[in-house]
């Protein structure tokens, strides 16, 4: 069964960090596109960032860039987001997604349609 499981979320103190996991099962995340998302109650999910079938494709929202890291353990089988000096406006539920074709995150962010397996996300509460 293919499933992804995020986890790593937490309240924390702005300027903090945290880092998130994206574990798989039932399939193999090492050369296929991977996608962090993000949404707040009525907000549409957006993506943060995304690591493509070649680790040299890497992509990050301008919001994050420099403070969000992405990377991948293939032995892990796992994909982490570092996030880095944690702002109030980064409470959100985070979510991996993965995009088994690969075609993704090749020169761009992907689009939540572009992902075919999603996880069900963990919450990131950033707050004093």
């Amino acid at each position: 069964q293919v499933q992804l499981v995020e986890s790593g979320g937490g309240l924390v103190q702005p300027g903090s960090f945290l880092r998130l996991s994206c574990a798989a099962s039932g399939f193999t995340l090492g050369g296929i596109a991977i996608g962090w998302f993000r949404q707040v109650p009525g907000r549409q999910r957006e993506a943060v960032s995304c690591i493509g079938r070649r680790d040299s494709n890497i992509f990050y929202i301008d919001s994050v860039k420099g403070r969000f890291t992405i990377s991948r353990d293939n032995a892990e089988n796992t994909v982490y987001l570092q996030i880095d000096s944690l702002k109030p406006e980064d409470t959100a539920d985070y979510f991996c997604a993965a995009d088994s074709t690969g075609l993704s995150c090749l020169a761009a962010l992907p689009g939540i349609y572009d992902m075919d397996y999603w996880g069900k996300g963990t919450l990131v509460t950033v707050s004093s």
